[in-house]
């Protein structure tokens, strides 16, 4: 199995209820008479999937100093755009023409790739040669350089090379046109003339409603059915009068029961009874169940002539004839998929609705007017181990921890401010879990020096070197080597309890020892045994059961000037004076898989 790169991940306090450990053995420390706020956090609980996330993914709020992930921030909408022409759509059109691009920006409806649009030459007409000023008449197709798919295999093309989705819209698979519901009706007036001289039954026009004519149709019928049902001895001269929060809503309701009483005969002869729709006219449209056509076309061309669900999901609504009643089937019947908008968003916080991250409204660009990321305000951790094999690279993946081995690696904490911060460390002496780890953190208390200048660093190296071996010789125990680093170890020193190992500008390393469990699972059932077979189970091994994860709190400390220049400050407060602050939350280190012993 391939080595684990070591992780890091951070809780986000929004869960309602933290994933604690709940170990199914009583006579384990982390369960056995603990609160509930004593608990460990557990990695491998089911909801801890829903809180952990990289720094990289977290936010933070200024005002709240809490962490913030992308699950429980509030999302405002900043602006519509395409994302293939970069057009700005405002949002007064996207109720009006949805949520699609209404240029010439489709995707190819087989491979999803953009198309493009071509033109193609038509045949010269041999009367039109002697005139050397009349521009020859061409068509335009959608053509994607992908597949190679072009819209001539649906029976379209397009007179013009702008203003595609318009002429898209107008026409039908195959090449025929759409007609609206004012030229559907004028239609029908004629076919209905010409069928009563030939002695037809039906229209032809009746035969070829769309989907968006038919619903039109339907609308206005039954539009014009409300009214005059409504218009009866019930009192309600419409719907829309039904106004609950209106003085007169009681005698309005009281009518109901009333207006229709079968002793009153002259408003039971007013009330009238809705009827269905009898003509296309009125949105009447037969179905079609004949599928024989289907049927023969599946068996000539095989299942792969069949569309997938998921181009089935990207297609648009269907213009095509009502019989087909919406459903595309084949790939011959797919269509160009307009490219769907885009948005930007800015986020705020849910408790203070504070603004934490607000993109620029230009689509063109990238930049954040305001990007509060949580790792401009919390250490990093970076881990390795601290005994690198020779030849090996320090921040390469380690090799499988070997089980009943001690392995000592070391954490780096990384200061991102400019104030000094007091680190304080807790983890469980083992990690939840069936296979339970040895943790020990050497040094569990520490400061981090403020995120000063890289510049000023250089030109006061020496008088900060010689404050930091005054300031910290006892802390280190004389660990400074004499080389200028201010380390506080030697190339022989081993780690001890209470040490920092390593230090520098703004950045603390320590050690954790860890003793991984073995992952026998005989070793497990007679531990099971010798408990009396209660709260251990021994079945198989889980999926990255062998990951060895440490739960580790880190409670951040610092004190911040000016405290009195902030909002909601009391008043007389002075402005120079230290504000103390802190930020907790559980952090999740992954240090490498367990190898089998």
């Amino acid at each position: 199995m391939a080595p684990l790169t070591p992780y890091t991940y951070i809780q986000c306090p929004c869960s309602d209820v933290s994933p604690l450990s709940r170990s199914n053995d009583p006579n384990s420390p982390s369960t056995a008479g603990a609160d509930d706020e004593e608990r460990t956090f557990d990695p491998r609980a089911p909801r801890s999937n829903f809180s952990l996330y990289p720094l990289e993914y977290l936010l933070y709020c200024e005002d709240c100093h809490q962490i913030r992930c992308p699950r429980c921030v509030a999302e405002e909408i900043v602006t519509y755009y395409c994302p293939n022409c970069l057009f700005e759509v405002p949002s007064s059109n996207i109720k009006s023409e949805g949520n699609r691009c209404t240029r010439s920006c489709f995707q190819c409806p087989i491979c999803i790739g953009p198309l493009s649009v071509a033109s193609i030459d038509s045949q010269p007409d041999p009367n039109l040669l002697a005139a050397p000023d009349q521009a020859q008449s061409g068509t335009n197709i959608l053509i994607c350089s992908y597949c190679n798919w072009s819209s001539t295999e649906i029976g379209i093309t397009f007179s013009k090379s702008n203003g595609i989705h318009a002429q898209l819209a107008k026409i039908r698979n195959g090449g025929a046109p759409r007609l609206t519901a004012k030229e559907h009706k004028e239609k029908r007036k004629e076919e209905a003339a010409q069928s009563r001289l030939a002695g037809a039954s039906s229209p032809e026009s009746e035969q070829n409603l769309d989907v968006e004519t038919q619903f039109a149709n339907l609308k206005s019928f039954y539009q014009g059915q409300l009214a005059e049902s409504s218009s009866g001895g019930n009192g309600l001269s419409s719907l829309g009068d039904l106004g609950f929060a209106s003085p007169n809503s009681l005698s309005r309701i009281m009518s109901i029961y009333t207006g229709g009483s079968l002793h009153d005969k002259r408003s039971r002869s007013r009330v009238g009874t809705m009827r269905e729709a009898l003509d296309s006219d009125e949105g009447l449209q037969l179905a079609d169940l004949d599928e024989s056509a289907a049927i023969s076309k599946l068996q000539s061309e095989g299942y792969e002539a069949t569309i997938s669900t998921d181009q089935l999901t990207e297609q648009p609504p269907r213009l095509e004839d009502a019989h087909l009643h919406g459903r595309t089937r084949f790939t011959s019947e797919l269509r160009p998929i307009p490219y769907l908008l885009r948005t930007k968003r800015s986020k705020r916080c849910p408790v203070c609705r504070h603004i934490i991250s607000k993109p620029e409204a230009k689509v063109a660009t990238t930049r954040f007017r305001i990007r509060l990321v949580a790792g401009s305000y919390i250490p990093t951790i970076t881990i390795r181990p601290l005994n690198v094999p020779g030849g090996a690279s320090p921040t390469s993946p380690p090799d499988a921890l070997v089980p009943l081995q001690p392995a000592q690696f070391l954490l780096t904490f990384r200061n991102p401010i400019f104030e000094t911060v007091k680190v304080t460390l807790a983890t469980p002496s083992k990690t939840p879990g069936r296979f339970p780890s040895k943790v020990t953190v050497l040094c569990p208390q520490f400061e981090i020096d403020a995120n000063t200048d890289v510049w000023d660093e250089a030109l006061n190296k020496d008088d900060t070197d010689k404050d930091r071996r005054r300031r910290r010789g006892d802390e280190n125990n004389n660990g400074g080597n004499g080389n200028g680093n201010g380390n506080g170890n030697g190339n022989g020193n081993q780690p001890e309890a209470g040490k920092i190992w390593e230090r520098g500008r703004n950045w603390v390393s320590i050690v954790v020892e860890v003793v991984p469990a073995s992952l026998r699972l005989d070793l497990l059932a007679s531990t099971a045994n010798l408990a009396g077979g209660e709260g251990i189970d021994a079945g198989p091994l889980r999926e990255d059961e062998d990951i060895l994860e440490i739960p580790m709190f880190v409670r951040v400390e610092w004190e911040v000037e000016g405290g009195g220049d902030e909002v909601g400050s009391a008043p007389g407060k002075d402005k120079e004076a230290t504000e103390k602050r802190e930020l907790a939350y559980w952090s999740v280190i992954g240090l490498g898989r367990v190898g089998q012993s």
